[in-house]
């Protein structure tokens, strides 16, 4: 779909609204393309394609408001999707806090180039190509004995924001991808992992075989896990896990849920969370930046956010509604969809790296645990009391000893927050990302 194709049918359906009685709306389309093939033994098992144009209308009447969405683009089909919104909105209960972006906030073109694609999508073959060269050098590593599948991708969307008082944007990507799980094997049993790369440019992406021999040898020195003992060590989160922990703070400070007071940062904006040496961006505008956007999900102009400086929270990522709920304005962190009301969120959520090396920050461990693997973590959003199943590595003398496995580790994330310490080992992976980090102090519960 061409831009003037969508603009035309987001003007339709806002005048379609008009006319049966909104007294405001917005409309959103996404349009979108996905490719790719799985691949397991040396055999091609599957290969997909899609497109879809999914198209969504929020109409507001006085405090009122109400949203619907549809695939039917058709004049019919607008003018019944935007009588039956309107007819929802006159029904639906007030919403003090609804409302349209304030109009001297809207972003206004020329919209900064992000450079958020190459758009080139690889033929069906040049996959089969990516996955197999994956699955290939990831069983060539000595011990591994079986493969759970490998897979390689592409993805292109495009959105189009249109509101009735004045705004019309678009902004899309691409994005390519590589992965592979695969199975070792040693007398004392058998042991899985993974390795994976995305990216938004195919130039940017790791060749297939580093992504296989990377996830072997990981899987490799998983084999013959030893258990140990309950106790409180140190533990390092490496740069593939270490995003989980920003990721609890993305969520922490979402505006719905400090206004619904249900985050254990409610009452801490202003106040030391970290270390002085601790800061944590959202930088909506880096170049080929998996979350990037040239404007916010209710078209408002965006800009940096030094989430956490110098240690100290200073912000909350905030739509209008969550915005005016606070007492606050939006910080342009809105996020849209086709099915409801604007959300809000992170776009690119970086944890600054910090001066020591990985192999310093093992050193500075001791000994202590570094995990190689999470199963599911689970934080109390009130409190910030922090559990999650692991396997890894048991660290002695600043050196990998042996792999372990079976063990839950536990601590307090505010707690974790103040004493963790970021290794230089930064890798740009997704949306949110961070280097290694070193928790000083967690309780390790095994045997």
């Amino acid at each position: 779909m061409q831009t003037p194709e969508a603009q035309a049918i987001l003007e339709r359906l806002i005048a379609d609204a008009r006319a049966a009685g909104a007294e405001a709306a917005d409309a959103v389309l996404f349009h979108s393309v996905s490719s790719g093939v799985s691949w397991r033994m040396g055999n091609l098992e599957d290969v997909g394609r899609a497109e879809a144009a999914d198209l969504g209308l929020r109409v507001l009447i006085g405090k009122r408001q109400a949203s619907v969405s549809t695939t039917d683009h058709s004049p019919a089909g607008l003018k019944e999707l935007a009588e039956r919104c309107t007819a929802m909105a006159k029904a639906a209960p007030e919403d003090p806090y609804c409302g349209l972006a304030p109009a001297e906030r809207l972003a206004k073109e020329p919209f900064p180039h992000l450079d958020l694609g190459d758009f080139e999508e690889p033929s069906t073959d040049d996959l089969k190509t990516r996955a197999a060269e994956c699955e290939a050098a990831a069983l060539a590593v000595k011990g591994v004995v079986n493969s759970s599948g490998a897979g390689a991708g592409y993805g292109e969307g495009w959105k189009w924001l249109m509101t009735s008082h004045g705004f019309f944007g678009q902004s899309g990507g691409s994005n390519h991808s590589v992965s592979v799980s695969v199975v070792a094997k040693d007398a004392n049993g058998m042991e899985t992992d993974y390795d994976y790369d995305s990216k938004t440019h195919l130039d940017d992406l790791k060749s297939a075989e580093e992504v296989g021999r990377h996830a072997g040898e990981r899987t490799v020195r998983r084999l013959s896990p030893k258990k140990i003992k309950s106790r409180t060590a140190p533990v390092i989160f490496d740069n593939r896990l270490s995003s989980s922990l920003v990721s609890q703070l993305a969520s922490a400070v979402n505006g719905a849920a400090i206004a619904r007071g249900v985050s254990f940062l409610k009452n801490k904006m202003g106040e030391k969370i970290f270390a002085d040496s601790i800061n944590i961006i959202d930088d909506p505008h880096r170049p080929r930046g998996a979350g990037s956007r040239p404007f916010d999900g209710e078209g408002v102009a965006n800009a940096r956010i030094d989430l956490i400086k110098d240690g100290v929270l200073t912000a909350w990522f905030l739509n209008v509604s969550q915005a005016a709920q606070l007492g606050l304005e939006t910080n342009a962190r809105a996020t849209r969809g086709t099915g409801g009301a604007p959300g809000s969120g992170a776009t690119n959520l970086t944890l600054q790296p910090g001066t020591r090396s990985y192999e310093e920050l093992l050193q500075d461990a001791k000994e202590g645990l570094l995990l190689g693997d999470m199963f599911g973590p689970q934080v109390n959003p009130n409190t910030g009391d922090y559990s999650v199943g692991c396997s890894g590595f048991w660290v002695e003398n600043g050196e990998i000893a042996y792999p372990v496995s079976e063990i839950t580790i536990a601590g307090n994330i505010l707690e974790m927050y103040a004493g963790l310490i970021p290794a230089s080992d930064l890798e740009i992976r997704g949306s949110i990302n961070a280097p290694s980090v070193l928790v000083p102090a967690m309780t390790i519960a095994g045997d």
